[in-house]
């Protein structure tokens, strides 16, 4: 249990540094939550993404199939005609093919950038797996953000208050005219 403690201790400091690193513009209205919300990250976690693995397979197929098509439309077609197309089915092709190695390459690359590992006897970190951590760590976060950004607007609204103390101070000096003591005042008085 005090393994526990510490290890629970050394998570708190470790997210409180990270939030306040994170807090620029804290008790200000530019002031932004800098990650993902919690709620989006949980529902991503909760997606079945061996659904969109069987339409990615399933894309990939009709990609081959489109390409096949092209190839046989630019054989059968004449010279003269087959430039415009030809481009335009080039382009839109790479640009499939890039689309769908990106989004492995992107999944893959964000992973190693967080240091996530898969669980043992699993050969791959899995989609539901990776958000489900990101999502622990982003409701993490956000308490503790909110909580320092709580503390911050405390702190700059005692400086604008003392602030105003003080100026308010200064004001109410009172600078009393000075008395005529001339005989303009005495004739003045007289009357």
């Amino acid at each position: 249990t005090e393994i526990k403690h510490r290890n629970k201790a050394l998570r708190c400091a470790l997210l409180f540094g990270l939030v306040t690193t994170a807090i620029m513009d804290a008790g200000r209205e530019t002031c932004v939550y800098p990650l993902p919300e919690p709620h989006d990250l949980f529902q991503a976690s909760q997606l079945k993404f061996e659904d969109f693995q069987k339409d990615l397979a399933r894309l990939r197929k009709d990609l081959r199939a489109c390409i096949s098509e092209v190839e046989k439309v630019c054989k059968i077609s004449d010279e003269e005609n087959l430039e415009p197309f030809k481009e335009k089915m080039d382009d839109f092709l790479k640009q499939g093919k890039l689309c769908d190695n990106w989004c492995i390459f992107r999944f893959l690359e964000l992973t190693v950038f967080f240091s996530v590992k898969a669980k043992a006897g699993e050969k791959e970190v899995s989609p539901n797996m990776f958000f489900s951590i990101w999502h622990e760590f982003s409701s993490d976060f956000k308490d503790q953000w909110k909580k320092e950004n709580k503390t911050i607007l405390k702190e700059r609204l005692k400086a604008a208050e003392e602030s105003f103390r003080q100026a308010k101070e200064k004001a109410s000096y009172s600078v009393k005219p000075k008395q005529s003591s001339g005989i303009k005042a005495k004739l003045g008085m007289k009357i």
